[in-house]
């Protein structure tokens, strides 16, 4: 089990590179926009493409306006 497989739920390891995640040129998967919303929470770590409002709550499940707009939720 690596570090942080506990952010993400069991549907993490059928993330679809370009969809839900893209490698940085150092390596790093970077989780997209799409896939945070789809997970449904914050996780607190300060994501790149964190949708909700406020950023980096744990637990947070109110997505930014801009975000819910574009996802009609």
């Amino acid at each position: 089990m690596g570090l942080f497989d506990h952010l993400f739920p069991d549907s993490y390891d059928d993330s679809v590179e370009g969809e839900d995640y893209y490698l940085t040129k150092e390596g790093y998967r970077v989780m997209t926009e799409s896939y945070l919303v789809k997970r449904g929470y914050c996780c607190a770590n300060g994501c790149r493409h964190c949708p909700y409002d406020p950023k980096a709550q744990k637990g947070n499940r109110k997505l930014r306006h801009d975000v819910a707009k574009r996802y009609n939720k």
